[in-house]
């Protein structure tokens, strides 16, 4: 990114502001030194937008919105066979995620939370965009997926770190803590593929994940979870976990959990069921073995576990295990289009679960993922309605991505 303008007017656009899912007819943006100065109707505009310093741009009626949050990113996954994915070595794997970096921008997603990474590649890479060296989303990083023995990551190559009972787990935070980590990802349960930790099968005791939980809040640490069953949600929420993926098996008990603790976010990370169903002969697996493995059934199940945590307020947020063949990088707006198509929601809803709430996952402190005074200029300028098609954002040629105010 390079010549900065001060201070910019983006007049004549059709704003979505992610306070709520109504859009702002006749409106402006404006920005200055990176931040928002005022977002809203242009007859309200404050009158220093038009001094000859501003530089204005006239959208013709495009559709401008907050950039979006990839809340289960994994930029360290080189796009192999999702049986497959620790195995490419740490030199090729960390020339893709600097691709994989500028993919995620470039697609609309101007901020990112780790959901994993292959070695430590995420501490680097966070590294190298914070100070300019490379593009891509702001990035909380994280490092290998902390699992106990037998879990679903215990397995060779840069994958995972495996750790059992309650202090072996908080020296193996604290080690991740000495590599500079953002996010600590655990593996709470497992996948309906591994034979030794199924979804339901708890890989951890309550006491060694009170102490994975314990150890990284005193370190300044958040924590993420792999949970797909009730169980396993509801031992994470009880810990006291930041984020939580999956979470397909519901019961009502698990959902008055998460709905009592509003600060944690839960993304239902649905592409990879999806994919996997679509493309498994790819795989070389036929789709009646995937069925018989419980993916199917899978998909349901979290239809319904979404319906009960719309219903009940919790704060979904998108994101999908992109990485793998049958779920590439670059195609994460596909996330919104499962929301629209799979979970019933309002493309205004898919919305805001990809901008104001996975801003409030990435930055807690609330500084992106809406357009409002004071907020990071963090934005898409988009050729089309994404309220009307939600596709559209699938389509990156449409797309103008601003992140701090400068194209990118």
């Amino acid at each position: 990114m390079s010549g900065t303008i001060n201070s910019q007017l983006f007049s004549h656009c059709t704003l979505f502001s992610a306070l709520d899912e109504q859009l702002i007819p006749h409106a402006a943006l404006w920005i200055q030194a990176g931040t928002i100065k005022y977002a809203g109707p242009e007859d309200t505009l404050p009158e220093a937008a038009g001094a000859p310093e501003v530089v204005t741009h006239n959208l013709g009626g495009k559709f401008v919105m907050p950039g979006m949050t990839e809340t289960h990113a994994h930029l360290s996954f080189a796009d192999a066979s999702p049986f497959a994915i620790g195995d490419t070595p740490v030199e090729e794997a960390t020339i893709t995620a600097v691709n994989n970096a500028r993919l995620m921008l470039n697609a609309g997603f101007t901020s990112a939370v780790s959901f994993g990474s292959t070695y430590q590649i995420d501490v680097a890479l966070r590294n190298a965009i914070a100070r300019g060296a490379i593009a891509g989303p702001r990035l909380l990083a994280a490092g290998r997926d902390l699992g106990a023995t037998a879990s679903n990551v215990d397995s060779p190559g840069g994958l995972s770190q495996i750790a059992d009972g309650p202090w072996a787990l908080r020296k193996a935070v604290r080690e991740q803590r000495r590599l500079g980590v953002d996010i600590v990802k655990i593996f709470i349960d497992g996948e309906n593929i591994n034979p030794t930790n199924p979804p339901g099968e708890l890989a951890f005791t309550d006491e060694e994940v009170n102490a994975i939980v314990d150890e990284a809040h005193r370190r300044k640490l958040r924590v993420a979870c792999h949970a797909r069953s009730a169980a396993a949600v509801k031992q994470a929420v009880r810990a006291g976990v930041d984020l939580v993926g999956h979470a397909n098996y519901l019961d009502d008990e698990a959902v008055d959990l998460l709905a009592q603790q509003p600060q944690i976010f839960v993304g239902p990370a649905i592409a990879w069921e999806v994919t996997y169903l679509a493309h498994c002969e790819s795989l070389g697996i036929s789709k009646d073995v995937v069925r018989a493995q419980g993916y199917e059934a899978e998909i349901e199940a979290t239809v319904t576990s979404v319906a009960k945590l719309r219903k009940a307020g919790v704060k979904l947020v998108v994101g999908g295990d992109y990485g793998i063949s049958i779920a590439p990088h670059g195609t994460y707006a596909k996330d919104l289009a499962y929301f629209v198509d799979l979970f019933a929601m309002r493309p205004g809803e898919a919305l805001l679960c990809a901008t104001a709430n996975g801003g409030l996952a990435a930055d807690p402190g609330g500084g992106r993922g809406t357009l409002a005074q004071g907020q990071l200029a963090d934005f898409l300028i988009v050729d089309g309605n994404p309220m009307t098609d939600i596709t559209v954002l699938q389509e990156q040629a449409r797309l103008s991505v601003y992140k701090g105010g400068e194209p990118v």
